[in-house]
């Protein structure tokens, strides 16, 4: 029985291409749909294309609570969501991104 879980490389590498869903599809769609001057995606899944997480940085999230940036995002990607697994994104204003890398730049 399968699961639909990628049990080797071939697998993950088959899996990814027929969603159709990589970091790159992800970050073009956030910068297109959300104006993010700044999107970062990671697969976590080892190449299916099945769990990424995301930093993602737009003005459209000022005077946003986390749930309400989270509902934003959500709603851009909401096809490729569906397709995935997991999907873990962290949502920043441009003010609160630079204040995080003057803080990792101390």
């Amino acid at each position: 029985m399968s699961t639909g879980a990628a049990e080797t490389d071939t697998q993950a590498e088959n899996v990814a291409k027929s969603s159709g869903i990589t970091p790159t599809s992800l970050q073009n769609t956030l910068k297109e749909k959300l104006q993010a001057e700044y999107v970062d995606v990671e697969d976590m899944s080892g190449g299916c294309g099945q769990a990424f997480n995301a930093m993602i940085v737009s003005s459209q999230f000022e005077k946003k609570n986390a749930l309400a940036r989270h509902r934003l995002v959500n709603s851009a990607l909401k096809t490729e969501i569906a397709a995935i697994h997991a999907w873990t994104p962290k949502c920043l204003t441009p003010e609160e991104w630079q204040k995080k890398q003057n803080e990792a730049g101390s």
